[in-house]
């Protein structure tokens, strides 16, 4: 796909793609743990409850979120809006290394008040702070959008 043909993806297409992905997360890992830790689970106010807590809710989420993005460059929900994540100079697939630190990048843009995650409404490239620290944007196929997509 040539650069003409893309578009940055803005903030609500981005927001609908992470409630996609939370919804499918949750129904993935809710069953599980229920069967372990009961329907107390869901009523309780502990930040974890054990370690299988953990590993379903931290660790295997991470793992194949950066999986789908060296994999597919999008997790499903920006899969479904036909976004990619790409390098910010290239436009070539994000590497490895950019999907990790993007992952642990996501905690520098939520710890603020999320403030990292609105950036992207006011940024020319519709760049997170997660984005800019690992050197990546967000593309799809042009819509509507009026910023053009340029690589450096």
């Amino acid at each position: 796909m040539q650069v003409d043909d893309l578009e940055y993806v803005g903030f609500w297409a981005r927001t609908g793609a992470a409630l996609i992905d939370t919804v499918i997360l949750l129904v993935l890992m809710l069953p599980a743990l229920i069967s372990i830790y009961g329907w107390e689970y869901l009523e309780s106010e502990k930040l974890l409850h054990g370690p299988a807590d953990f590993v379903i809710s931290w660790v295997l989420p991470a793992i194949a979120v950066v999986i789908f993005w060296i994999k597919k460059q999008a997790t499903p929900g920006k899969m479904i809006i036909s976004a990619r994540i790409v390098d910010a100079q290239t436009g070539a697939d994000m590497s490895t290394r950019q999907a990790v630190i993007r992952y642990l990048a996501y905690f520098v843009s939520i710890i603020p008040l999320c403030l990292g995650l609105i950036w992207v409404a006011f940024d020319p490239r519709k760049q997170g702070w997660h984005d800019k620290i690992a050197g990546t944007v967000v593309v799809r196929p042009k819509h509507r959008g009026v910023q053009p997509v340029k690589f450096h």
